[in-house]
């Protein structure tokens, strides 16, 4: 891939994680992400489901501080995201699957509406749309996250995957 392909595709990545746009992430986008999922989908932030995903934002945000933040001051600028999170993660991408395995594990759950296990591919795509994908983005990779044709997406099919989008390699 050209150098250009990858700082457009890291550059997309970075701004999923940047919600405020303010050009840097910090712990504020992690719970800004949370209360949007929450939200979109009637739950309650003191609900156990609300408290788990704010506490899976906070163990992501942790995980991706320790990584990135090379300066200490908690905040991961694009730089430190490159240089910090994405190579250091290129190599190990089951590395950065359980950083952000409690985050994701909690907000399937806030999208399992129905509280089977699994969301829904029109929940999923809810959710992806929330977190800053595009619409037709968010509906392909909902679809593409179903596997197995089931119309359900569980923990299963989404940490790999997360894993495998946010580990750009060149």
């Amino acid at each position: 891939m050209v150098s250009s392909e990858y700082e457009r595709r890291i550059a997309a990545r970075f701004a999923i994680f940047d919600q405020d746009g303010n050009g840097s992430i910090d712990r504020e986008d992690f719970n800004r992400a949370a209360k949007a999922l929450l939200a979109e989908f009637g739950t309650a932030a003191r609900s156990d489901k609300g408290q788990a995903l704010y506490g899976g934002a906070e163990a992501f945000w942790q995980g991706m501080a320790g990584i990135a933040d090379r300066d200490g001051d908690q905040r991961i600028t694009r730089d430190e995201f490159v240089g910090g999170a994405v190579k250091r993660l290129r190599d190990n991408p089951e590395r950065f699957a359980e950083i952000a395995r409690p985050f994701l594990h909690a907000a399937l759950a806030v999208a399992d509406t129905d509280g089977d296990g699994a969301a829904t591919v029109e929940d999923t795509a809810r959710a992806l749309a929330v977190l800053g994908a595009p619409e037709d983005t968010a509906r392909a990779a909902a679809a593409a996250l179903d596997a197995d044709a089931d119309g359900k997406v569980g923990e299963a099919d989404v940490v790999p995957a997360f894993a495998r989008y946010f580990t750009v390699s060149e």
